[in-house]
């Protein structure tokens, strides 16, 4: 099992950490700060960075199919080095970041969207969400609201409740498709002071006030009860 370090700190952007397995361009460590694509979020990029100072690309950060075990993809043209080998890992942490205040931004776009979670995307310059809803809100209303409650300057902090107490109150889980990581007896909440409570698994920002001014660029129909609501930071602010 590779120890997750982003669930423990997500704002550490980097480790040392020993190889421990290859899977054809894929590198798997004993612990990792970095997050491998799962529940919409994309998965991290950065370097793997050996003794010798050489420097492995990572481009992308996936979940091995049978175990979950993250897969650290090096750029072709790039020798792997041997299994035990010790490497220091280091994040993209503006792409990281900038996923961690979508993924924050998009918990809140749940507290004010009345509809259960049908899916979602988060990359680095854009988030959305799918609601099972009949009617589309207003795009500028919906954004008034978004940057009111992003404002707040709301605390983020992670939290933790068991299977069973999930299992007992499954209306926390707002994604119709997607449930959150189960690998334990408990699982891992994400609490906006007074905004917003719900199982997660993903990386968050610690403040809402890192998030900035966001805007809702398009409410797409996907169907006739599937609205798409797309996020992006309004960086002209």
């Amino acid at each position: 099992m590779t120890d997750l370090l982003f669930r423990k700190d997500a704002y550490q952007q980097d480790c040392t950490a020993t190889i421990v397995a290859h899977h054809d361009r894929a590198i798997a460590l004993d612990q990792t700060v970095f997050y491998a694509t799962s529940g919409g979020q994309a998965g991290d990029k950065g370097m793997l960075v050996l003794d010798d100072g050489n420097e492995l690309p990572v481009t992308i950060t996936v979940k091995d199919r049978e175990s979950g075990t993250p897969l650290h993809v090096i750029a072709d043209d790039y020798d792997l080095p041997p299994v035990g080998s010790t490497v220091r890992a280091v994040l993209d942490w503006e792409t990281r970041h900038r996923h961690m205040r979508f993924h924050t931004c998009l918990h809140v776009l749940c507290s004010i969207v009345d509809g259960g979670v049908t899916g979602g995307n988060i990359a680095s310059h854009k988030a959305r969400l799918d609601f099972d809803m009949d009617g589309s809100p207003d795009k500028d209303e919906l954004t008034e609201k978004l940057n009111a409650l992003l404002a707040r300057n709301a605390d983020v902090y992670d939290g933790e409740i068991s299977i069973a107490e999930l299992k007992a109150n499954p209306e926390l889980v707002r994604t119709m498709s997607v449930q959150p990581p189960m690998d334990g007896e408990t699982v891992r909440t994400v609490t906006i002071e007074g905004i917003d409570f719900q199982p997660c698994g993903g990386t968050h920002v610690r403040n809402t006030s890192e998030i900035g001014r966001v805007r809702v660029s398009k409410i797409e129909k996907k169907g006739r009860q599937n609205r798409r609501i797309n996020i992006v930071f309004d960086e002209a602010q």
